[in-house]
């Protein structure tokens, strides 16, 4: 049977989702996140480091962390590794603090790169070999359901709404909330606040009464298009697992109060079967 126009854009979004997700670079091969210290951190896969890699020489180097924040990295001679495909001795390493492009060290099939979370700077490693992406073993959904496209009010905040979002490690996000969906399912109303990344589109972490059960317990998120004439389309048959429900080295927001819906969400993407 032929499918709809909304079943055509849901599997269109699926499509691109499981791309993103099986990229070389994706989130499927993330195999490490380690905090700097400040001060000289050395790096490698021998035991002897202060951050031991799972792939990568014995000894890859010393990232040092200065006292205002910034970082550079000395590379063992030998180590065959590049900084931003550059093959140098030392070199200065961006994080992605503000929205920047880190510096990449790359060595065999494995990149290394510095983050910035609450103010604090850690090593995060990616290996396109990762067993996890390796291994993949795909991606469930709930049968598509078109009365979980939503048609939602958008009710501006001005000024915005200050959201708290935790995450897997523990950290505390605030993110200014540019108004609230409202929408109602079943005769009951319910509310969901997103964050806006991007000038472009919002971003929903959210939890309901299958939070835990069939879908991944600390919440999924959901992208959207911006308002249009006071309403706001969402639909929960693209909702997605965050990376932490493929790797534990993520450092994923968590569904805040605001957006634990009292109702089961049946659509949207399963919980991962493969899932540490």
């Amino acid at each position: 049977m032929a499918m709809n126009s909304h079943e055509h854009d849901v599997a269109a979004a699926r499509a691109r989702r499981l791309e993103l997700l099986t990229a070389p670079g994706g989130w499927l091969s993330l195999i490490g996140f380690e905090w700097l210290q400040e001060g000289a951190n050395r790096i490698g896969g021998a035991s002897d480091n202060d951050i031991v890699l799972q792939t990568g020489p014995a000894h890859l180097g010393t990232i040092v962390l200065a006292a205002d924040g910034t970082s550079t990295i000395e590379l063992v001679p030998g180590s065959g590794a590049v900084v931003d495909g550059q093959a140098v001795e030392r070199a200065s390493l961006r994080d992605d603090a503000r929205g920047s492009t880190p510096s990449e060290v790359r060595f065999g099939s494995a990149i290394l790169f510095v983050i910035e979370r609450d103010g604090r700077k850690a090593v995060r490693v990616k290996d396109e070999q990762a067993e996890t992406r390796v291994g993949f073993e795909g991606l469930a959904y709930f049968p598509i359901d078109p009365t979980w496209r939503v048609v939602a009010d958008w009710v501006p905040f001005d000024p915005p709404y200050e959201l708290e979002l935790g995450t897997v490690i523990g950290t505390i996000e605030k993110e200014n909330v540019p108004g609230k969906a409202v929408f109602t399912r079943d005769g009951r109303v319910f509310e969901l606040y997103p964050i806006q990344e991007v000038p472009e589109a919002l971003f929903f972490v959210f939890g309901d009464l299958t939070s835990g059960k069939e879908t991944y317990g600390a919440g999924r998120f959901l992208d959207t298009g911006l308002p249009v004439d006071g309403k706001l389309v969402i639909d929960f048959n693209e909702a997605r697992n965050p990376p932490c429900a493929f790797t534990p080295y993520a450092t994923c927001q968590l569904a805040p109060p605001e957006n634990r819906l009292d109702v089961r969400v049946e659509a949207g993407e399963l919980k991962y079967r493969g899932g540490h």
